[in-house]
């Protein structure tokens, strides 16, 4: 039973996957997200979510957010960034570029 509750508490950590695979110890990877037709802006946003061991996870890491947050109303592309330290802390932010 002990192992089958560690199992449990392990598997649930603070970890984000990426393209390029996981770090143990850490993970930071900037990834594209989408892009679209609209030309390259001058304007940056940024919204956030963060998960600490696997247990509290809070934020608002949408688009929308990242959007309003710069005054964007219209998107070029969206990069995300993800963030991990040894699956205890993690962040997701998102980064929208536009007009």
């Amino acid at each position: 039973m002990a192992i089958a509750l560690a199992g449990m508490l392990m598997s649930s950590c603070a970890v984000v996957g990426t393209g390029a695979g996981m770090g143990v110890l850490y993970t930071g990877v900037t990834e594209g997200a989408a892009v679209t037709s609209n030309p390259l802006g001058t304007k940056v946003g940024q919204s956030k979510a963060t998960n600490v061991l696997g247990l509290v996870a809070t934020g608002d890491a949408s688009i929308d957010a990242a959007a309003k947050s710069a005054g964007i109303k219209k998107v070029s592309h969206v990069d995300v960034k993800k963030m991990s330290v040894l699956g205890i802390f993690a962040t997701y932010t998102t980064v929208v570029y536009g007009n």
